[in-house]
């Protein structure tokens, strides 16, 4: 049997897994400040929060505030649910293999 399983591959990317974790401790958060987090460019943060919104692991809500556009995103519970299996996946990798 195989010590490591597969990472997710919709989460084994460096930004969205930037993202799923900023909206793992939070409700819900505007596209500017996942932007701000993560440093990333708005054309790349809007391709990575499209990708994760079709795999159903977030939620994005498209309205306007004082005139001006404003995308919220939200994980869903199975987004919740795929990323712990991620950390927990993760955690494996890091354990050291036991003599024997």
């Amino acid at each position: 049997m195989a010590r490591y399983k597969d990472l997710d591959p919709i989460l084994h990317s460096q930004l969205r897994l930037a993202i799923m974790s900023l909206l793992s401790g939070a409700d819900i958060a505007e596209f500017t400040f996942l932007r701000e987090q993560t440093g990333a460019t708005a054309g790349n943060l809007s391709i990575q929060i499209t990708k994760l919104k079709d795999a159903g692991y977030i939620d994005v809500v498209k309205k306007f505030r004082n005139n001006y556009p404003q995308t919220l995103c939200s994980i869903t519970p199975l987004g919740k649910q795929k990323f712990l299996e991620y950390v927990d996946d993760l955690k494996e990798y890091l354990k050291p293999e036991n003599p024997g």
